[in-house]
């Protein structure tokens, strides 16, 4: 079981990047997947997760309208599209995946993720 995400890199603010994390060892329409972050000095937050079995999904609100979450289930990998970012958005994002809940709401806390990728970091200038 393994998530590796891509996509980070430095932007103004304002500009956008897409982030993609590659699922292997289960499916992506198996169970909820998505994305935190944690800046400097501060606690991981959940940003966007989603089950693509019934397409439900959360965000944190800092970032609704902004960043959209969804899954490629033909590609078996999760992306995080992020328009309009901002200097606050700068952390290490992770992709993280709920593999112990097969039915329920998405889960929104740390605690129900126990997969987690690498991190990839995104760094936006002001």
């Amino acid at each position: 079981v393994q998530l590796q995400a891509s996509g980070g890199g430095l932007v103004q603010a304002g500009g956008s990047l897409r982030l993609s994390c590659a699922v292997s060892g289960f499916t992506t329409d198996e169970y909820s997947l998505g994305w935190f972050r944690q800046a400097p000095g501060k606690e991981r937050e959940g940003v966007a997760c989603v089950k693509s079995s019934d397409g439900s999904a959360w965000y944190t609100g800092s970032v609704k309208g902004r960043f959209t979450v969804s899954t490629d289930n033909a590609r078996n990998t999760v992306y995080l599209q992020m328009t309009d970012l901002k200097p606050e958005d700068t952390a290490v994002y992770y992709c993280v995946a709920d593999t112990n809940s097969v039915s329920g709401a998405v889960p929104r806390t740390v605690a129900y993720y126990d997969v987690w990728g690498q991190g990839t970091q995104v760094t936006v200038s002001s």
